[in-house]
């Protein structure tokens, strides 16, 4: 798969996906997914980094461009993968790339396939089998979202009410509780390529707008249907040839990925401010 991640357009929002270094799970104890999330919270008060929701996995993170510079992302994303990085490698005595690549960027319209997509996120941990419900996951953005903490919060709810048109405090918490209990029910767990995998994702009329914004670097990627959805492709390219070149090309000290273990949690009673 071709890298589409460095095509930010101001006013979309923007699911952004990173593996760690030959999908080692490096995230592996509960202290370095904290690290994770203090930088970014630090991102998002350096930068102004627009959060919509996150889970610290192999990593899932949605947010809005908002225009304010067009280095915010790319800032954004070298701060909290580098840093975090650094850190692990600085505590565990390790040398070599702690990422495998750089992160992949998907732009999700901002209408029910942002919902879809906030779901999808919050559905990770479900997906893999470790917890039943995403409020069992203290890194994700579930809890920010539903029960925000009084400091240190990191996603940006009032953006998120504003984005899918919900303006009542109550009622987007229930509705957004609903989405996600009915995600649950359905067993909707299925993965789904198109926010981990294309250019963009949204209905055909979004799509083909991404595409035109992108001018020249839009050449030989196609719009394709899926299911009641339109996704921009990238060029099909071997993604294994594109990991080795990565791996040739990426830094020693910087550089995410996940696997079952008690050492994956941290105790019910341990707030996750401690780390902030």
């Amino acid at each position: 798969m071709a890298r589409a991640n460095r095509h930010f357009i101001s006013g979309y929002a923007w699911h952004l996906t990173h593996r760690c270094h030959k999908r080692e799970f490096l995230l592996k104890f509960a202290k370095d997914k904290q690290r994770w999330m203090y930088w970014l919270f630090e991102a998002k008060k350096r930068f102004g980094l627009c959060v919509l929701n996150f889970t610290v996995t192999s990593n899932h993170l949605l947010i809005y461009d908002t225009g304010n510079g067009n280095e915010t992302i790319p800032k954004s994303i070298q701060l909290i993968a580098g840093k975090t990085g650094q850190e692990f490698n600085a505590r565990k005595g390790r040398n070599g790339a702690f990422w495998q690549d750089r992160y992949h960027a998907t732009a999700v319209a901002t209408d029910d396939h942002l919902i879809r997509c906030m779901v999808y996120i919050d559905l990770n941990m479900v997906r893999a089998g470790v917890v039943k419900h995403p409020e069992d996951w203290p890194f994700g953005g579930y809890r920010h979202i539903l029960t925000p903490p009084k400091r240190y919060r990191l996603t940006d709810n009032k953006k998120i009410m504003e984005l899918i048109n919900i303006m009542e405090i109550d009622r987007f918490r229930k509705t957004y509780r609903d989405w996600v209990d009915s995600a649950i029910m359905r067993r909707d767990l299925k993965r789904q390529p198109e926010w981990t995998s294309s250019i963009a994702g949204g209905n055909k009329v979004y799509v083909k707008q991404v595409r035109n914004q992108m001018g020249y670097k839009a050449i030989g990627r196609k719009v394709d249907e899926n299911g009641d959805s339109f996704v921009l492709r990238e060029p099909q390219t071997s993604y294994q040839s594109m990991s080795d070149r990565a791996e040739q090309l990426q830094p020693e000290d910087n550089t995410i990925y996940w696997q079952n273990g008690p050492e994956n949690y941290l105790d019910s009673n341990t707030s996750l401010e401690g780390s902030f």
